[in-house]
């Protein structure tokens, strides 16, 4: 009770700052279920910026990790972006670089580079298009029909989408640590345990992972798919934190993750007091430099332009 007083509190305080700075507060769905709770928007990372640039705001504040901050930079250079806690990164955003890319580019010059959002700024401004865990296969079969694919930085989901897309693709080693610890065995015994449960994972799971699954979806998709299915009961293979949002967009309907190590310790390092000072101080501030922008804002439009 007293954490929820807490909690009260500081949402309290934070819904002023927010109307004090005209500012729209985003959150990713692997968030604190508190900080889901004041967001403006909850979802995936690519539709939050693009429902921010939408907006009036003239602030964005951004909980969720380094590479979505920039991500709304990028789609709106006029706002101030704000990411509370800064060190909030991506293990797997951090597997590549701007130069390691050049290098691969330079090894399969007649690949066609379809960059993960989950990437950096950088790295988006050396790749040709972008693409979600959602709209992935998409991308990779709208690109000419004799082009390979220089798919980054996710090894995992890149396998899967080459499989799906039916297309040659040259992966990077990346992944991300939280979608990779499933294991095949973990799932086994999840399905065991709820042999009712209808199984749905995360594309940036290990290809066995995903064998084993009845659909793949992305975090967004997992809660659409539950909302609508007749199906009552069900095993979730991605991030804790979308149990949150799920529970309450399908009630009713019992949800059981496929393991209890599925949590990512850079999402959960925002916290409502990080929000509040961000807020009071209009700190961290993420900025992308405008060569760097103008690159990777072109990957971006491309891939939204893909039907």
């Amino acid at each position: 009770m007293k954490q929820e007083a807490e909690f009260s509190g500081l949402q309290n305080d934070i819904l002023e700052l927010k109307k004090k700075r005209n500012a729209v507060i985003l959150a990713h769905l692997y968030q604190r279920p508190e900080v889901q709770d004041i967001a403006d928007f909850t979802g995936d990372s690519l539709g939050l910026s693009e429902e921010a640039a939408k907006t009036d705001a003239e602030v964005i504040v951004f909980c969720g990790v380094h590479f979505m901050a920039e991500t709304a930079a990028i789609l709106s250079p006029q706002k101030t972006v704000l990411l509370p806690e800064v060190n909030a990164g991506c293990p797997m955003a951090d597997m590549i670089t701007a130069d390691q890319l050049r290098a691969k580019k330079k090894e399969c010059p007649d690949a066609v580079v379809v960059c993960y959002v989950n990437s950096s700024a950088d790295v988006k401004a050396e790749s040709d298009i972008c693409c979600t865990s959602a709209n992935a296969v998409k991308v990779v079969r709208s690109a000419p029909a004799n082009k390979r694919i220089l798919f980054v930085p996710d090894k995992n989901l890149g396998h899967y989408v080459g499989q799906q897309a039916g297309r040659e693709v040259i992966y990077w080693e990346g992944f991300c640590n939280t979608h990779d610890r499933l294991s095949a065995e973990q799932l086994r015994k999840a399905k065991q345990t709820y042999p009712e449960a209808l199984v749905m994972v995360h594309p940036e799971c290990r290809p066995e992972v995903i064998a084993l699954a009845d659909r793949v979806f992305s975090t967004s998709g997992m809660i659409k798919f539950a909302k609508e299915s007749d199906h009552k009961e069900f095993i979730l293979g991605t991030e804790a934190g979308i149990l949150h949002k799920i529970r309450k967009t399908a009630p009713g309907k019992k949800f059981h993750m496929a393991s209890d190590e599925l949590i990512c310790p850079n999402m959960k390092a925002t916290t409502l007091e990080k929000v509040k000072l961000s807020l009071e101080e209009l700190q961290p501030r993420i900025m992308v430099p405008d060569e760097i922008r103008d690159k990777a804002l072109g990957a971006v439009k491309r891939m939204i332009a893909v039907k």
